[in-house]
């Protein structure tokens, strides 16, 4: 693993909305989370409940595109959110202690993994203050061909944008008026164990997979500052929503 100047990567965190770190984990590590990944995928999915698994083709198990809460099925993965280099960054990052609240895999099958909309994490955080990071970690190299994301600097010092549904699976509220202001659009080619970091407020987005042989697999981490506290309210009222909608797709 390589290291990293604390001071340099706040200061480019606060100015830039975003941070990459190359080689943040090793070849022997990422070959450990791939295997952890199939054997959870195997043993796992078929028994999570329909809002922590999404695909991009209801009937294909082969286009898996998202599942949520890792941690909550394997130790592994428990051990790889919490008390770990992921959670030290983040406290670095967002200059307090930090609560781990998500652990998630994305794919984005060769030919139907679709775009995800441009849009804001905090949107669906629902914060006070809004203080969060996500991290997507590498796991196979990924670029413009099969779905690098992209963000747009310095968007996190300029408050919430408007969302609306998109109708994308994972991702139901994207930024309704994306283009507006939205010229300092950048993105980095990754390999694996490369890792991207970004605050709640930072706009983003990805593109489709074009590639007919490359998969583009990733790990998701969300940690929340100390400080933010949610509403709760509007958090729950808003997840039962959703849940409901993915049950219905799940059933249609």
């Amino acid at each position: 693993m390589r290291t990293f100047d604390q001071k340099q990567l706040q200061e480019q965190f606060r100015e830039d909305g975003f941070v990459f770190l190359p080689g943040f984990i090793n070849e022997a590590e990422v070959e450990q989370i791939h295997l952890h990944l199939e054997k959870l995928i195997k043993e796992k999915v078929p028994v999570m409940p329909p809002e922590h698994v999404f695909y991009e083709k209801k009937d294909d198990p082969s286009t898996l595109k998202q599942l949520q809460t890792l941690f909550s099925y394997d130790d592994f993965f428990y051990r790889l959110m919490f008390g770990s280099r992921f959670e030290a960054l983040a406290s670095v990052l967002l200059d307090d202690g930090v609560v781990g609240k998500n652990m998630q895999y994305f794919n984005k099958p060769p030919l139907t993994g679709k775009p995800t909309p441009p849009h804001q994490d905090g949107y669906y955080f629902m914060l006070e203050p809004n203080e969060a990071v996500t991290m997507w970690l590498g796991l196979e190299p990924v670029n413009e061909e099969n779905g690098c994301v992209r963000y747009v600097k310095g968007s996190h010092r300029k408050g919430i944008r408007s969302h609306g549904k998109t109708g994308t699976l994972g991702f139901s509220q994207g930024i309704t008026d994306y283009g507006r202001e939205d010229d300092k659009e950048v993105w980095r080619v990754t390999k694996a164990g490369d890792l991207l970091v970004h605050h709640s407020l930072t706009i983003h987005r990805a593109d489709a997979n074009m590639s007919r042989d490359r998969t583009r697999k990733a790990l998701g981490f969300i940690y929340y500052a100390q400080k933010a506290k949610e509403n709760t309210a509007a958090k729950t009222a808003y997840q039962q929503k959703l849940n409901e909608e993915i049950r219905k797709a799940s059933l249609s």
